[in-house]
């Protein structure tokens, strides 16, 4: 995913100090969560990228489709499948599906988590022309963040949520953009931002995962959600600041990404941030957009940690 960062007034943000330890309150909480398992995880990632390159209008990205709503039903959650023709900047059109999965359907109280799970159809951050017409395998583009979502349903069905609905939404042709074209990128998330799955929709906010599963992922506070969801970045990087995860969830501001996120919040009204690994100064995991966007350079344990922050966040 080729984001475009863009710039918004320091001014506009709230001033975080960094804390590299887990609060006393931590140390005292007695309340147990739901075991998010890394390792089924990091399968999610495997069987997804065995399929190939998930690249729209291809039988891999089809397949991997009906295998990720195969698993949503397969652990009690109602699936609808938003389908849409829609016409990439190069005027080609891409048969394209949003999976949502819910849980607790008939809960007005609601939140949701994303994702995207195609992938991009060139690896244009190689420096060797051959290998740059090549598709991206995705490990982490992609399948990573669907990965997560896998296993919360899994747990979903093994420890039933009360008090709260949540949908599990996987956007289509996110990746199939370039730079200079403008919203040329998530096109799914900007369909179903116009084309609401269900009539009144309000999510009280949405969490969206890109990238999450890189060893030495590091996740800050990323501008545009500080912008629009500044409350819910601060319940998230609060959160995990309690389970011990400060070294992994920076409390410190990041760049502005346009992804998946910007546009559920400009074109849906409905609050949503970004957890994803950039570092400022550095930018996207070595493995952006490359032929080694693999699994062999996913972490299990990054993945446990983004899963074990999710989990506290919804069973409170």
């Amino acid at each position: 995913m080729k984001k475009r960062l863009f710039i918004i007034p320091l001014f506009l943000f709230l001033v975080t100090a960094c804390s590299n330890t887990a609060s006393t309150a931590e140390q005292t909480e007695t309340k147990s969560y739901p075991k998010f398992n890394a390792d089924s995880c990091f399968s999610f990632v495997k069987a997804q990228t065995d399929f190939g390159s998930r690249v729209p209008n291809t039988d891999a990205h089809d397949k991997c489709m009906d295998y990720i709503v195969c698993k949503f039903e397969q652990y009690g959650l109602k699936v609808l499948k938003q389908e849409a023709d829609l016409k990439a900047y190069d005027g080609k059109i891409l048969h394209s599906t949003n999976i949502i999965a819910t849980f607790n359907p008939d809960n007005k109280n609601r939140i949701f988590i994303a994702s995207h799970y195609d992938s991009r159809p060139w690896c244009d951050e190689e420096a060797l022309r051959e290998d740059a017409v090549n598709p991206v395998l995705g490990a982490n583009d992609g399948a990573s963040g669907v990965a997560v979502m896998l296993e919360l349903a899994r747990v979903f069905s093994q420890n039933p949520i009360e008090g709260i609905g949540v949908d599990l939404i996987c956007f289509d042709s996110e990746d199939y953009g370039v730079s200079g074209a403008e919203n040329s990128f998530c096109l799914g998330s900007q369909y179903w931002a116009k084309n609401l799955h269900c009539r009144d929709y309000k999510p009280r906010f949405g969490i969206l995962l890109d990238m999450v599963g890189d060893p030495n992922a590091t996740f800050y506070r990323e501008q545009v959600s500080e912008y629009y969801a500044p409350d819910i970045v601060d319940l998230v990087w609060k959160e995990a600041e309690k389970a011990g995860y400060s070294d992994v969830f920076v409390n410190q501001d990041g760049g502005a990404i346009t992804d998946d996120h910007y546009y559920v919040n400009t074109l849906a009204g409905i609050p949503c941030i970004d957890i994803i690994d950039f570092k400022p100064g550095i930018g996207f995991p070595e493995t952006w957009h490359t032929t080694q966007d693999t699994p062999d350079h996913i972490s299990a344990k990054t993945l446990g940690i983004v899963g074990n922050v999710l989990v506290r966040l919804i069973y409170k």
